[in-house]
């Protein structure tokens, strides 16, 4: 079967019979799906929105990269419409927000914070979720059918996951935040 590996700040939408993995520490991803119309996608977030407020640029519309949950979240599912979703049956799973590096403790419950009010503002069906913890997940999300599977990396071999959460989030701090996204 096809497979498509996300990391941070990514994306990935699809309406073919294949499957999204992505891994997550600090970070959360969204498993979104449209069951009547077969097409669904999971991103991968390490931050809920800019620390310099650039939730929304000029004339309404957003201005940020997808690194950050509110356009991850939003470019997605206009993403999903694009391939023929309706809003009304869109499917919600999340996971991830851990807390696996104790200097980065708030990250995790930040994260989990803003999906869980993005999906109650937005209206959207949660059906569930798998977040917090102090563990690393391995996530893969099949669209076609739903289904997720979920493995809790219990101990790390190296601190690669550790050491790219930590270059990331210094990298999008000082990055400047672009990209569009139009809100309904």
């Amino acid at each position: 079967m096809p497979a498509a590996k996300i990391l941070p700040g990514e994306y990935y939408v699809s309406n073919q019979n294949e499957l999204i993995t992505t891994v997550l520490g600090s970070c959360v991803s969204a498993c979104i799906r449209d069951p009547v119309a077969g097409v669904g996608g999971m991103n991968h977030f390490m931050l809920p929105n800019s620390e310099r407020g650039d939730w929304s640029g000029r004339d309404g519309v957003a201005s940020n990269a997808t690194r950050y949950g509110n356009y991850a979240m939003e470019h997605m599912i206009n993403d999903i419409l694009k391939h023929g979703g309706r809003r009304g049956n869109l499917e919600v799973k999340v996971f991830g927000g851990g807390q696996i590096i104790s200097s980065m403790s708030s990250v995790g419950l930040n994260n989990i914070n803003f999906i869980h009010e993005y999906i109650h503002i937005e209206g959207l069906q949660l059906l569930n979720e798998d977040v917090g913890d102090c563990y690393p997940r391995k996530i893969v999300f099949y669209p076609a059918s739903g289904r997720v599977q979920v493995k809790k990396i219990r101990q790390l071999h190296n601190d690669a996951l550790l050491q790219r959460e930590q270059s990331y989030k210094q990298s999008i701090d000082h990055q400047p935040v672009a990209g569009e996204v139009e809100l309904f």
